[in-house]
């Protein structure tokens, strides 16, 4: 992913933000202008001064490569703040690439979207950090339901809606009505728990031990949710644990299926416990209106499949689900006084 070109963004500051701060990218965007800026959520600092020295696709490219002087690191874990320093000076680094590095005095209202079953505590940590990356104002709304206005879900109406919104750290599973969420379900797996388990079958099955980049290139390239007739392979390179020397093997889809089981079960069930926990005449709307899928978890290949064979409902996934969450936080932004009851109080 890259900068989206900055034109016209003589202001940024002028503007109110709306922050995806996700697990594996944050994605920025300004009123009236769109989405501005989607870089990977890592951070590059020098251990001796905490200087930033990159953000975004410079520092993860120098994951698991940097030397001892200088930590790249995911600062965003399981969808929350797990180093706050480092969280905020990566949201001072992106605002002020996207402006070309000017200083401005103007401080902007801030959108940004959590997980639903986060803490007071972590909630806090999400606010205070954007107000210390200049924020005059802070909202936090659940991201289901970001992703469920970003998806295009008619959120407003007293009907039932359901998102599914499968994240780097988290999977979000929402039942929506009225503008405020009826039942929700958060899970700490996502597409980072995919790759982990990745790693593991790799180190379990033929003792190589690959990097999670490596793992999610598998993930994107041969993974998938229902086996079909059509078979795929991939070279995947490694360390041999037991000679320590560099070595290649071949993984098959049906390898890498066998190593997704479990966190996609966990998928599952938050799946199944949330139409359980459903009202019945929700329920009865969802048979029509089926399950709206985002994130970029929800792009696995047949992952909609399974879900709808699982649940007997029709899945969709939204049109553009990597950007769903920032375009619905973008969209309350727009219309904060029509979205009040959807945000976080």
């Amino acid at each position: 992913m890259k900068f989206w070109p900055a034109t016209k963004l003589f202001s940024l500051f002028s503007n109110d933000l709306a922050i995806d701060l996700g697990t594996a990218n944050i994605v920025i965007y300004v009123r009236n202008q769109g989405v501005v800026l989607d870089q990977p959520s890592v951070v590059a600092v020098k251990t001796s001064t905490n200087e930033v020295l990159a953000a975004g696709n410079k520092a993860k490219k120098m994951l698991g490569k940097t030397p001892e002087s200088i930590v790249a690191c995911r600062p965003v874990r399981d969808g929350v703040i797990a180093n706050y320093e480092l969280t905020e000076s990566m949201l001072r680094y992106f605002i002020s690439e996207v402006h070309n590095n000017r200083k401005t005095l103007v401080r902007p209202r801030m959108i940004i979207g959590v997980p639903s079953g986060i803490t007071q505590v972590e909630r806090r940590a999400v606010e205070d950090s954007a107000r210390q990356a200049g924020a005059r104002e802070v909202y936090t709304i659940m991201e289901p339901m970001a992703a469920a206005i970003g998806a295009g879900l008619p959120v407003e109406e007293p009907a039932g809606n359901m998102i599914v919104d499968i994240g780097g750290g988290t999977t979000e599973v929402a039942i929506i009505s009225l503008k405020d969420v009826v039942f929700s379900k958060s899970v700490r797996v996502g597409g980072d728990e995919m790759d982990r388990s990745i790693v593991q079958y790799v180190k379990r099955k033929y003792n190589l031990l690959i990097g999670e980049r490596t793992a999610e290139d598998i993930k994107i390239k041969i993974g998938t949710a229902v086996l079909t007739d059509e078979r795929k392979r991939e070279e995947v390179k490694g360390r041999d644990l037991i000679t320590g020397v560099p070595k290649t093997v071949i993984l098959s889809d049906s390898e890498v299926f066998e190593a997704l089981a479990e966190p996609i079960s966990i998928i599952i069930e938050a799946v199944h416990s949330a139409l359980e926990n459903a009202p019945p005449e929700l329920s009865s709307d969802l048979v029509d209106r089926g399950i709206m899928m985002a994130g970029g978890g929800s792009l696995l290949k047949n992952l909609d499949v399974l879900i709808s064979k699982e649940t007997g409902l029709p899945v969709k996934v939204a049109e553009n689900p990597l950007l769903s969450v920032v375009l619905g936080a973008g969209k309350v932004l727009d219309a904060l006084d029509f979205y009040q009851e959807a945000l976080l109080k």
